[in-house]
């Protein structure tokens, strides 16, 4: 079973976005890199490991900007194999948004629209099988 393991906000304002979470949940938010993308903690985190310290507690996202289908958050699936996966999605109705890309030494992402029209994410580990 592939479980949940990332979720994403797209927003118009990412710095009163950051606010408003931090204030009203607690979350750790932090701009990631000098993208525009930040990172929402929201369970604690192991700082050596970078893996939550309550597995199941909780599962961490990100804040981005709003732009073109990307409108309502996003839930992201972690999967051993994009390739396939998207493969899988196209057969049974849903279509791929953006393909597979490297996110640096941390793995790779895609998004597709289920067969209802929902954009959904897909994240594969970087020491997972690869499909070329």
């Amino acid at each position: 079973m592939n479980g949940i393991v990332h979720f994403e906000i797209p927003v118009d304002s990412p710095e009163e976005t950051k606010k408003f979470y931090s204030e009203v949940f607690g979350w750790n938010i932090s701009q990631w890199e000098n993208q525009d993308y930040w990172m929402a903690e929201t369970t604690e985190m192991d700082k050596e490991t970078q893996r939550p310290k309550n597995p199941g507690a909780g599962i961490n996202g990100g804040i981005m900007k709003r732009e073109g289908e990307f409108t309502s958050p996003i839930l992201t699936i972690a999967v051993e194999d994009i390739d396939e996966h998207l493969k899988k999605i196209e057969a049974a109705g849903g279509t791929t948004v953006k393909g597979k890309q490297s996110i640096g030494e941390m793995g790779w992402t895609a998004y597709f629209k289920d067969n209802q029209g929902n954009i959904m994410g897909l994240w594969q580990n970087n020491n997972a099988p690869k499909s070329e």
